[in-house]
This record gives C-alpha cells, structure tokens and sequence, in this order.
C-alpha cells in the first residue's frame, strides 16, 4: 500500500512535535528538580506552615462536635487555648529549662572525662576524639608556673594584630549565634503566620489550588486534594493523641523516679515524638543524661522508663492509631524517613511520614482509577 507525501509528512510534523515536547517536559522537569534542590530548606517551611493550617483546622473541626460555632469563632477559641498553654509552660518551666541546661551541660563534660581516663587506663588512643581539652587549660598554666617560679614575668602589652585577630573573632561569633537566633524565630513566625492563614480560610486557598489544575482535570484534583486532606487531618490528630500520650507517661514516670524538671523533659520528650524512631531515641538520650545528674540509678531508672515509653509507643500507639491513620508499612516509612534524613536534613527527617501520606493518597488514586480499565482489558483479551 503506498503512502502519500501527506502522510509523510504528517507523520514528521508529528515526530518532530512529540520530540519538542518531550525535550521540553525533560527541561522543566530538570528545571523543577534543581528549584527544589536549591530551594528545599523554603519549600519545607511552607510545607511545614501547611501542616500547622491542616492541624489547626482538624482541632477546629473537633471542636465543632462540642460548640455550634462560626469557624473563625471557634479557630480563635482553639489558638487561645494553645497559646494559653504555650505561655504556662513557658512562665512555669522557663528557668527550670536554663539551670536543666546547666546540669546537663556540666553532666556531659563530667562523662566524657570519664569515658577519656577510662579509655587510657586501658592503652587506648583518646587523641583524635579530643577529649582532652577539657579541664587541661588551667592544669598546664599551673605546670607552666611550677617550673619557672623565680622567672620574673613579663606584662607585656598584646599587639594591634593580636587585638584584632581577637576582636574579630568575638565580632564573628557573635553575628553567627544572632543570625541563628534571628533565623530560628524568624521561621517560628512564618509557619506560624502560614499556619493560621491557611485555617483562617481553607474554603479559599483550596479553591485557588484547584482553579490551577487543567478543567478537564479538576474533578479529579478535587478527589485528590479533599483525600490529602482528610488523610493529614486524621494523621495529625493521631500523632497529637501520641504525642501527649508519650508526654504524660514521660512526666509520670520521671516524676516516679524523683528526677527534677520531669514536666519540662515531659515535654521535650512528647514534641519530639513527632518524629517517629529518631525523635524518641534523641527523647530518651536527653532524659537519661539529664536524668544522671540525679545519680547512676536515677539514670538507670530513667533508660527503663525510656525502654517502656519506646515500647508503647512503637508496639501499641504506633500500631494501633498511626496504622489506621496512614496504613503504610513501617519499614517503608523508616527507609523514607532515613532517606529524606540524609537528603535535605532535619527538615527531611521531620516530615518525612506526611510527605509519603501524601505520594500514597495520590498512588493509591490513580491505581483505583486504572484497575477497572485493566480488568476490562484482561477480560476482554481472554474470555471465557
């Protein structure tokens, strides 16, 4: 059968189109990939604020059940309650968390001598940990002077250099811990401030991210942005539930124990049990090395109530709230976890479970929609 020059031609302007577009979804792909390189500390941070507006909203939809009220009435009642409560313990704990600090600052420094006279007692190498810092300055003054006691001493003055060698040093950690602090409270405010404007008006920022999907699509946006809702919404409650679950037996238990600051380490234990494995290992580190100011049994006591606080979080929160919740298995969201770990940091490492809720909704969406297709393929490929 021959073929007309139309035809072929038809048939190169049609290759020669796929072609284009390909190269440029390859280029805008590449494009996208190197923004969210560059740009994932922000992305993070809006994703975090995004997260704060989905909970806030989930806490105001509850209250609902118990107060017929506007919802900007009953949002305000909601950040009232939360910022009562964030002040308490702020106004109660504020100087029990500095001389806490104190304690374990000095807790550390005291053990990792230890740990270094241990180590040499023994024949081993503590050079390259450098351990050996600490304390050694005023023990080698003291042998400096012992040595030459008759040397008159000279008082010379420093040098210009000296002076501003030391100056700019002291000027350069100084704007180093500003620039932090300036940092950490400036990314406070702004998920604050995202979080509070994404519940004040879910109705309005949800109908701009669907007014962005193609129309032909947007029925489907809606199908999947109302399940990454509700999804986050029961995953957040969950986690909270878990998280003050995880506080109180904290509290309680160091309370038991006798350990000073059991409400503030309580706390840290309960916020840090927002990341999943990791933030409970960091939770019980700080409980038991604050814990050891109190003496080796007191710290003992505190790594077994960490142990029983892991457990019940891993083997009966996790299973039974977490599970229904997200309904992913544990080691793909440990691998996840890990690898965003890795990637992007701290931020990664904290949201990582909400990020694969969301690639799982979006997943487990287009396999419900491909599945009646396939079924009626394979029937229709091999009848009965």
């Amino acid at each position: 059968m021959a073929v007309s020059a139309d035809d072929r031609l038809r048939a190169r302007n049609d290759l020669a189109w796929s072609i284009s577009v390909g190269g440029i979804g390859i280029v805008i792909f590449a494009a996208l990939l190197i923004f969210t390189w560059n740009f994932a500390a922000t992305l993070f941070l809006i994703f975090a604020g995004m997260l704060l507006g989905v909970a806030l909203n989930a806490m105001t939809h509850l209250l609902g059940y118990v107060i017929r009220l506007p919802h900007a009435l009953r949002l305000t009642v909601v950040c009232l309650v939360l910022a009562g409560m964030l002040s308490g313990v702020v106004f109660l704990g504020g100087a029990t968390i500095a001389k806490q600090a104190t304690v374990l600052s000095d807790t550390i420094k005291s053990q990792l001598v230890n740990v270094k006279a241990f180590l040499e007692k023994n024949g081993i190498d503590t050079s390259y940990l450098e351990l050996g810092n600490i304390g050694t300055p005023a023990a080698s003054s003291t042998q400096e002077t012992s040595v030459t006691p008759a040397a008159p001493v000279p008082h010379n003055l420093p040098s210009a250099g000296a002076i501003a060698t030391g100056g700019g040093a002291i000027v350069s950690q100084t704007l180093k811990v500003l620039l932090g602090t300036v940092s950490a409270v400036g990314n406070f405010f702004i998920v604050l401030f995202l979080g509070l404007a994404f519940a004040a008006q879910p109705a309005v920022y949800r109908t701009g991210l669907l007014y962005m999907a193609p129309a032909r699509h947007r029925a489907r946006a809606t199908v999947i942005v109302d399940r990454i809702g509700g999804t986050l919404e029961r995953w957040l409650i969950a986690q909270i539930v878990t998280m003050f679950a995880v506080f109180f037996v904290t509290w309680l238990g160091l309370t038991i124990i006798g350990i000073q600051s059991a409400f503030i380490l309580g706390i840290q234990a309960g916020l840090l049990a927002f990341i999943p494995t990791i933030g409970a290992l960091i939770g019980g580190l700080i409980v038991v090395l604050a814990s050891l100011a109190s003496g080796w049994v007191a710290g003992f006591s505190a790594f077994v109530l960490f142990m029983g606080v892991h457990a019940l979080e891993s083997y009966v929160l996790t299973p039974i709230i977490q599970r229904h919740a997200l309904d992913i298995p544990p080691a793909t969201l440990f691998a996840f976890q890990i690898l965003l770990g890795v990637v992007f940091g701290i931020w990664g490492l904290a949201l990582a479970l909400p990020l694969m809720a969301i690639a799982k909704v979006m997943i487990d969406h287009f396999k419900a929609e491909r599945s009646p297709a396939d079924a009626a393929t394979a029937g229709f490929r091999a009848p009965s």
